[in-house]
């Protein structure tokens, strides 16, 4: 990359910030709080009751073997707790100790109570990752969750989650924001509640002052993490089911923040209903920005979740639900599920999960995922990362082999692409709709998307429009790894198992490319795309795609 197209992409990416993000990067670069090592607060008693949490699959093996990111690793050293030559990320989710609450826990007891202990021993105060402030926040509340379900803590464990709490009150991620400063308040509330007096009213004054005001910015009216990755939603929205249960759990904590607490439940069922909304007839997440399945728990233990704390689950009656606020719709007709991406790529302040995949859908028939984006694999550099974050890896259409958000660096976003134009008209025989975004105008001849759904109760036709000059423009369709794909012409057949669909595409030149499906990090399952090449050159280009069932 030259250094003018870096400069441009570090201008256009560095535009959007808040001046709070800017200036908590510096102060958090240049804080090194010394840990403050004084004994533990008393805990606080226990006055109410707490129900079991969302369980997670179970990803310690053995007293010191772990499975995270479906890699195995054996945590045989003291070093391996930072290790180089392990992936960072697994790194992370060794410190975040989910396992704790994860499906069986209990027959993993006495492994989860040697592993805390030697992390107590391995990890001195303030050094390595296990002491940055994200695994600070799910530890503390893994440790405490575990603590609620009865196990006790021994001396030196407690004396431990106090010094990371008050750690990271110190740390906290400003210049994030999103998630992560939630999960930072969240553990500050668990902290100050699981623990009495002075230093933990401020912990849990200072962790409800942040969700005071995240709340209602991070979740939208419809009920979707501002992010729009359905996997960070469901992160958030079992966030917010924790921070209920603790409510319950310690009402006489909470008595000054009533107020706030009220308005968790309304919060709560809006969230249940957005992530039943963005989820396939297989019960498991659609595939926008950066989203994959394994990393939250699964939306049915949620669920489940949510109703053993009495909090309301909506049921989907809705033929066509817009989630204007987030900018999805989803469209439920007879044997078949049509997911539309119309939304902005998140906060403009915020586009680290943001994939440029405006104007993407995804399509399930007879209960299977038949159209998909291509999903997310992995994190950090690199050319697979980059790749899917990009255009080519959705079912949407690219111009000029250009990406139509400037996604790069791993978690950034330089020009981006914002949908305008958006209708949705709904008649007896199938919902229409209609949208446009702004994404390649930045490019020679300013060219526009244009994409019109028709969707039927047997056929879907995908229509798709440029408007201005261009070189190239390939509409793609990423198909599930489980259908094969048949190619006669411009048409063919998709099957799988007894099943059958056909398709069409008119106005462009049709070819069969290879892809990679992406359901789980670290997972890659070879699958097929069809790329619909427009005719070159015009100024106003059309194609079609159409697919039936019986």
């Amino acid at each position: 990359m030259s250094l003018l197209r870096k400069a441009a992409l570090y201008i256009h990416t560095l535009r959007y910030l808040r001046l709070t993000q800017i200036w908590g990067r510096v102060v958090f670069r240049l804080s090194h709080p010394v840990p403050d090592l004084r004994e533990a607060p008393t805990q606080r008693e226990f006055d109410g009751s707490w129900q079991k949490p969302a369980a997670r699959c179970p990803s310690m093996l053995g007293p010191s073997r772990f499975r995270f990111l479906n890699m195995e690793y054996e945590l045989d050293d003291t070093d391996n707790w930072n290790s180089s030559v392990i992936p960072k990320l697994w790194i992370y989710n060794l410190h975040y100790f989910d396992d704790l609450n994860a499906v069986d826990a209990a027959k993993r007891s006495e492994w989860h109570r040697l592993q805390i202990d030697r992390w107590v021993l391995e990890n001195p105060p303030g050094c390595g990752a296990g002491w940055e402030p994200y695994p600070i926040s799910l530890r503390i509340v893994n440790w405490i969750k575990w603590s609620l379900a009865g196990n006790s803590l021994n001396e030196k464990t407690g004396r431990s989650l106090a010094i990371q709490a008050r750690y990271l009150s110190s740390k906290l991620e400003w210049h994030l924001r999103g998630n992560h400063l939630l999960v930072n308040a969240k553990a500050l509330v668990f902290a100050g509640c699981f623990f009495s007096g002075l230093e933990a009213d401020e912990w849990l004054a200072c962790g409800m002052r942040i969700l005071e005001r995240e709340i209602p910015e991070q979740i939208l009216p419809d009920g979707g993490h501002f992010e729009r990755s359905p996997m960070y939603h469901a992160l958030v929205y079992e966030d917010m089911l924790d921070l209920a249960n603790l409510a319950a759990a310690y009402p006489v904590g909470f008595v000054s923040w009533q107020l706030s607490v009220s308005t968790w439940s309304t919060q709560i069922e809006r969230m249940g209903r957005w992530l039943a909304v963005m989820c396939h007839p297989d019960g498991e997440i659609a595939f926008f920005n950066d989203t994959a399945i394994g990393i939250a728990s699964a939306p049915n233990e949620l669920f489940r979740y949510a109703r053993q704390l009495g909090q309301v689950v909506p049921s989907l009656d809705e033929q066509v639900v817009w989630l204007k606020d987030s900018g999805y719709i989803r469209i439920e007709r007879q044997d078949a599920v049509l997911l539309v991406d119309i939304a902005p790529l998140g906060p403009d302040y915020l586009p680290a999960h943001a994939h440029a995949d405006t104007l993407s859908y995804e399509l399930s028939v007879f209960g299977q995922r038949v159209i998909v984006n291509s999903g997310t694999s992995r994190y950090g550099l690199g050319p697979e990362r980059e790749f899917e974050r990009g255009t080519a890896a959705h079912s949407t259409l690219e111009i000029n082999g250009q990406n139509s958000s400037e996604v790069w660096g791993g978690f950034r976003v330089a020009r981006r692409a914002y949908p305008f134009a958006v209708a949705v008209q709904e008649n007896a025989d199938c919902v229409t709709i209609d949208a446009a975004h702004n994404g390649y105008q930045r490019l020679h001849g300013s060219p526009v998307h244009r994409r019109r759904w028709v969707f039927g109760s047997r056929r879907l036709d995908v229509y798709d429009w440029v408007d201005g000059h261009f070189t190239t423009a390939v509409s793609r369709v990423h198909l599930h790894p489980v259908i094969l794909l048949e190619k006669t012409g411009t048409g063919g057949r998709v099957h799988w198992g007894a099943r059958s669909l056909r398709w069409q595409v008119d106005g462009a030149d049709v070819a069969m490319e290879p892809l990679a499906w992406h359901p789980e990090f670290g997972v890659s399952q070879k699958s097929e795309s069809l790329a619909m090449r427009l005719h070159e050159g015009t100024t106003q280009a059309s194609s079609r795609f159409s697919l039936d069932w019986d």
